[in-house]
């Protein structure tokens, strides 16, 4: 037999060690694949583009130096504490939401009852007179004046009786006999020994100061003496308030708030709707019978017979009104002067609230 034939045999087997043999094989080879990188190269550049970037149409468009500047403009008069604002898109802007009315907010003086009714009234009489009217109904408050705080009198009464009720409401306590006692003659019959008493009772000056921050009355100062020397009066009618201070007396019992409970809301209410006749004057001025009154008047004598402070709060609700009004009104040259101030404003307010018809 024949021995078997190799199929890997070499023709040339002459060429078998040489070594440039190996060498020309792998430049022959890196040839070969150069060649083939250079190709894949030309395709690729002959299908993406003259350059890398996508097409204008879908990139966004770029911001211009102009533009730019005027961001930074509106930036630097924002205040450089401030950080820029996101700019919506103009097909879609967002609507604007209306701000609700605030009490909080600065009060009008340009529209409302106290500029179409009040402020002509004012503007002829004797005095210094500031207003501030808060419509439950809408929300909205009004201001009239040069808003600087005038001495309370005796209407400091419902401060006093407030300040008590929450004493008691922190400490969940109940008002004293002695003080179920004083209350309605302080409140209802304007009695001097009762305030003064309940005065001690709520802490004296510290007491009340207390109170006038838990209540947000920002610019009221109690009297710090309660026998002032010299004076003829006791030293809490010497405690200064606004109008606008005393709408926020008032928002305590006409709206639920942590400082006083529902219960204390209603007892102090019932006081302040059951005045004395003699002591229904004021913001009750032209309000007819039949509309709720909760009424907090004061007035003395300041410095001799031609200076008279008046003051007047309350909450008047009926007959399609719901409102809270306070007045304090200094320098006037007679109680009978001032009390005419007094009820043509509040008369005037009631008027110029009342609902619209049809």
């Amino acid at each position: 037999m024949f021995p078997p034939v190799r199929a890997d045999f070499d023709v040339d087997s002459d060429r078998r060690g040489r070594p440039w043999d190996s060498v020309i094989r792998v430049l022959w080879i890196i040839g070969e694949a150069a060649i083939v990188v250079a190709a894949l190269a030309i395709l690729y550049l002959a299908f993406r583009g003259p350059s890398g970037h996508r097409p204008p149409s879908a990139a966004p468009p770029a911001a211009s130096p102009s533009s730019a500047q005027t961001a930074a403009g509106r930036v630097t008069d924002q205040g450089a504490s401030q950080r820029p604002t996101a700019v919506p898109p103009t097909s879609a802007p967002p609507a604007a939401p209306s701000p609700s009315p605030s009490p909080s907010a600065s009060p009008s003086q340009a529209t409302g009852p106290l500029a179409a009714q009040a402020g002509p009234y004012l503007e002829g009489r004797q005095g210094k007179t500031e207003v501030a009217v808060y419509d439950l109904a809408t929300g909205r408050q009004w201001t009239l004046g040069p808003r600087v705080p005038q001495a309370e009198e005796s209407a400091v009464k419902l401060e006093v009786l407030e300040a008590v009720l929450h004493q008691r409401h922190v400490r969940r306590t109940v008002m004293s006999l002695s003080e179920q006692e004083l209350t309605p003659p302080m409140i209802e019959q304007n009695d001097s020994a009762a305030i003064t008493a309940m005065w001690r009772d709520a802490g004296d000056a510290k007491g009340m100061r207390a109170f006038d921050h838990a209540a947000r009355l920002t610019h009221t100062s109690p009297s710090n003496c309660l026998q002032c020397p010299g004076a003829s009066v006791p030293g809490w009618a010497k405690t200064t308030t606004t109008p606008q201070d005393q709408i926020t007396l008032l928002r305590q019992l006409a709206r639920p708030s942590g400082v006083l409970d529902s219960n204390d809301r209603k007892y102090a209410l019932r006081l302040l709707e059951n005045v004395a006749p003699a002591q229904r004057w004021g913001i009750a001025g032209g309000v007819p019978a039949g509309v709720t009154v909760a009424l907090d008047n004061g007035l003395l004598r300041v410095a001799g017979k031609s200076d008279w402070q008046l003051n007047s709060a309350g909450w008047v609700t009926g007959d399609g009104r719901n409102y809270l009004i306070a007045v304090l009104s200094t320098h006037d040259p007679s109680e009978r002067y001032g009390l005419d101030t007094l009820n043509h404003l509040g008369a005037k307010v009631w008027t110029a609230l009342a609902p619209r018809r049809g």
